[in-house]
């Protein structure tokens, strides 16, 4: 009933202007109310901080930095195969399985388009039909970077601007096409064994995406953005490189073509991911 009235809810709040208020306050820098913040998250949703690579909440300027906050080196392990693809981030695997055709499982019963969700990439999304996806959900404690799942070199990255529904597992076995829907960073990959794609799915409070090629992208309603010079950092990654980062929590999905790749046969819904471990293999170059 709680979730019903959680989602119901999303339809009539004014999503854009609360998430916008909630990215003023994560960058709020006085001292006691930042660190007031900080401890208090932390404890709110018990946050492994034993990995964090600064002090909390003393050596964050801001919230919003803690919330971005890097790990001590080795503290997530990249699993070196060849072919192994491997976790882009830490959190719950939503759903890893085939794509039918040019649908995509969100949840049981509902469905969306590729097409859909690549907005303006139509040619690139004929690449991936009949491929295969990983949705993989980030929780208010997880560790909030994003990682190469894959050596490659980044070719394209457009920002779709959308909605901001929550992407909780309540919100997303409710809501049709909800990342579809929602605003996305879409990032265009060639590797050795073909194209891949890494897309951040905006949601309700994720204040802005960042990465490296882009610098920070907030919330808008209108207007694709395609960063038209990829230049300004290398776009050669190896895997497990930084891609970048949610300042707040949300979803990232994977894209694959038709017989590049295989999932791990004991991957199973709801389990916990970790930055660096292997969840797949890559078959070869695509059809």
């Amino acid at each position: 009933m709680l979730a019903q009235l959680f989602v119901a809810l999303q339809y009539l709040l004014p999503k854009h202007l609360l998430t916008a208020l909630i990215w003023r306050i994560a960058r709020i820098r006085h001292v006691a109310t930042k660190d007031f913040l900080i401890t208090r998250f932390a404890g709110l949703y018990d946050v492994d901080i034993e990995d964090v690579k600064l002090s909390v909440p003393g050596d964050f300027a801001t919230f919003n930095d803690f919330f971005v906050r890097e790990l001590h080196a080795g503290s997530r392990p990249i699993e070196e195969g060849d072919n192994s693809i491997v976790s882009p981030v830490d959190g719950t695997l939503s759903s890893a399985a085939s794509i039918r055709d040019d649908s995509i499982i969100q949840a049981k019963g509902l469905n969306y388009s590729l097409s859909d969700l690549l907005a303006t990439d139509l040619e690139q999304a004929r690449s991936y039909i009949n491929g295969t996806f990983a949705t993989i959900y980030l929780a208010p404690y997880n560790y909030h970077r994003v990682h190469a799942p894959l050596a490659g070199e980044l070719i394209a990255a457009r920002y779709v601007p959308g909605d901001l529904f929550s992407v909780n597992a309540a919100t997303v076995s409710r809501v049709d096409g909800l990342f579809r829907r929602n605003e996305r960073l879409i990032m265009h990959f060639e590797t050795d064994h073909g194209p891949a794609v890494v897309i951040f799915v905006g949601a309700l409070n994720v204040g802005s995406i960042s990465t490296p090629w882009t610098g920070e992208l907030r919330p808008r309603k209108h207007g694709v953005v395609e960063v038209p010079d990829l230049s300004g950092h290398t776009t050669t990654v190896g895997k497990g490189d930084l891609l970048g980062w949610f300042n707040m929590g949300s979803t990232v999905i994977l894209l694959l073509p038709k017989g590049a790749s295989e999932w791990d046969t004991d991957m199973q819904p709801g389990e916990t991911l970790r930055v660096g471990e292997a969840i797949g293999q890559m078959l070869g170059s695509a059809e």
